[in-house]
């Protein structure tokens, strides 16, 4: 759909210079999501993986995430491979909807109602990022952090638009449960893509 340099502006690699590849597709739904023009992969025209990697390699930064629409849509075997062989890291974002597939320096699963977790995401995420959109979603992300592998970093992230709301709530669940950590979305903050 898109590539464009930035910063990361969330989870365990925020404040990087980082390359992202929004794939176009995905069938997850989210009702807050800030890309739905992401969710109908017939609307963005096909790039060859050379071409990808061509444009990546224009930037100084040598991080790459894969985000979407849902990236696991796609068999990313040649993606990442690619892009290794330039000397990229390679990071992906992703609902966990789908097999896995691909080689990551960096797996940021962040789950979603709207679609269950496919198992083969639990032993190989390396972060657990929760969208906290209402109160119920701590027990959701406790669900989660209960199936993830236990090195597996664990990230409560307000919803943009009700971060008014949630935050005060993440930040006194995050004082009785500490192996949680805040993920805030800066790159919002800082109005960058």
């Amino acid at each position: 759909m898109e590539a464009f340099y930035t910063i990361q502006g969330e989870g365990f690699h925020q404040g990087r210079a980082a390359y992202f590849i929004r794939l176009g597709g995905c069938d997850v739904g989210c009702v807050w999501c800030d890309v739905k023009e992401s969710w109908d992969a017939s609307l963005h025209p096909q790039i060859s993986i050379e071409e990808i990697v061509s444009q990546a390699l224009t930037f100084p930064g040598r991080l790459t995430v894969i985000t979407g629409g849902e990236p696991l849509m796609y068999n990313l075997d040649h993606l990442t491979e690619s892009l290794r062989k330039a000397g990229f890291q390679t990071n992906i974002e992703t609902s966990g909807a789908y097999p896995v597939s691909g080689h990551w320096d960096w797996i940021c699963f962040s789950p979603k109602k709207f679609k269950p977790a496919h198992p083969s995401i639990f032993t190989k995420a390396h972060e657990l990022k929760v969208i906290v959109y209402n109160k119920s979603d701590f027990k959701f992300a406790e669900e989660y952090a209960s199936k993830v592998n236990s090195s597996c970093q664990l990230f409560l992230q307000p919803e943009w638009s009700k971060s008014a709301q949630m935050l005060p709530l993440i930040i006194e669940y995050i004082k009785t449960n500490p192996q949680w950590r805040i993920s805030l979305q800066t790159h919002k903050y800082m109005d960058i893509p």
